[in-house]
């Protein structure tokens, strides 16, 4: 009995050791703050410019939620790449019910302005004012048949 408890003992050390250990490297290995990093730390794009923080998008995160309303797989993961690389604040994709013919940005919380700068990232959509306090996003972005990604391969 002595030496099952003297075993126990060992194991809990043990264990105790190597969850400190990992909470250490952790903390030592841990990103840096994106708000800290210096323009010239910025990611690249796909064409290997350093990616500029837009103007208007200093200091603000606009959040948006794009839709494929298409029966094209993989679109609104490419429409969400483009959004990023414009500064936009992608916090979830998905497929619409309902097939759209033309692009759609919705506006959810009243910043029409936001709408239309997504609507030029996207190369041109239709901008319509659909509050929905429900959702956790500033806007929407229904994706529909016509839209084109651009020519640029997406991050080979």
């Amino acid at each position: 009995m002595n030496r099952r408890v003297v075993r126990i003992a060992a194991g809990v050390l043990a264990l105790v050791a190597v969850t400190a250990g990992v909470v250490r490297y952790r903390a030592s290995t841990s990103a840096p703050d994106t708000k800290q990093q210096s323009r010239a730390q910025l990611p690249s794009t796909s064409s290997g410019a350093p990616l500029r923080e837009p103007r208007w998008a200093t200091g603000t995160r606009i959040t948006v939620e794009v839709l494929n309303a298409t029966k094209v797989r993989g679109l609104a993961r490419r429409a969400a790449l483009t959004l990023r690389d414009q500064g936009f604040d992608v916090v979830s994709t998905g497929t619409n019910r309902d097939p759209f013919d033309s692009t759609q940005v919705l506006d959810r919380t009243g910043h029409r302005d936001w709408a239309v700068r997504a609507a030029k990232a996207m190369g041109g959509a239709t901008v319509l004012v659909r509050p929905d306090s429900s959702r956790d996003v500033d806007l929407t972005v229904l994706i529909g048949a016509s839209w084109r990604p651009p020519s640029q391969p997406f991050y080979p």
